[in-house]
């Protein structure tokens, strides 16, 4: 049985953000507040936490399009092949921020995603998610638990989010209600960015 824990984004309790921490880094999975809609993720460095996401989602993992939420662009050059200056200045500008970015992927990339030609970038402006990044030292991979068909109230109710997946994670936080409209996805790999979906997010930033 999974645990829900309430963390409030303007004053992080260490003891409880060290709950979730724990979890992750014993190859968990956690339910945890995005600056859009409640995230599902787990530790990047753990294969077998990898495929349950991937199991949850019903997709093989080498063909599973999650998101890297990182801390900051500081270690990008681990996940992502150089880019641009043009391409800089757009991730600049809009991170943190409710944007994914598609970006090409380098060959240092974990085993788990070896043959990923492209990754999603993520720096989500919510307080909580980049604590635990900056703490656990390497991203969060991630989906969001977005009902694309309809926004049921459980996917913006951290309680009710606990009641329908409690069985499946390992640990849901409470950082407050959550969004119902998804991040924007950007496609920067060619040299005219392209919108792959439009949610929250100006796309003043391009």
């Amino acid at each position: 049985m999974s645990e829900l824990i309430k963390i409030y984004p303007d004053n992080i309790h260490p003891r409880e953000i060290q709950k979730a921490l724990a979890v992750l880094k014993k190859g968990g999975l956690i339910i945890y507040p995005t600056d859009t809609v409640y995230g599902l993720g787990c530790d990047i460095t753990q294969p077998k936490a990898l495929q349950k996401i991937a199991k949850l989602k019903g997709v093989k993992l080498e063909k599973a399009n999650f998101s890297f939420i990182c801390k900051d662009l500081s270690n990008l050059s681990d996940y992502v092949k150089q880019i641009n200056t043009q391409t800089f200045k757009i991730l600049k500008r809009a991170l943190p921020g409710p944007y994914t970015f598609i970006l090409p992927g380098s060959r240092t990339l974990p085993n788990a995603f070896k043959n990923k030609k492209t990754v999603g970038i993520r720096i989500p402006d919510n307080k909580i998610a980049l604590e635990l990044v900056r703490l656990l030292g390497n991203p969060i991979v991630s989906i969001s638990i977005h009902d694309e068909d309809a926004l049921l109230e459980y996917t913006t109710d951290p309680e009710l989010i606990y009641e329908k997946w409690k069985h499946q994670v390992d640990l849901v936080i409470d950082g407050g209600y959550g969004g119902n409209q998804a991040s924007t996805v950007i496609d920067l790999t060619e040299e005219i960015p392209k919108i792959l979906r439009k949610g929250k997010g100006s796309l003043e930033i391009l």
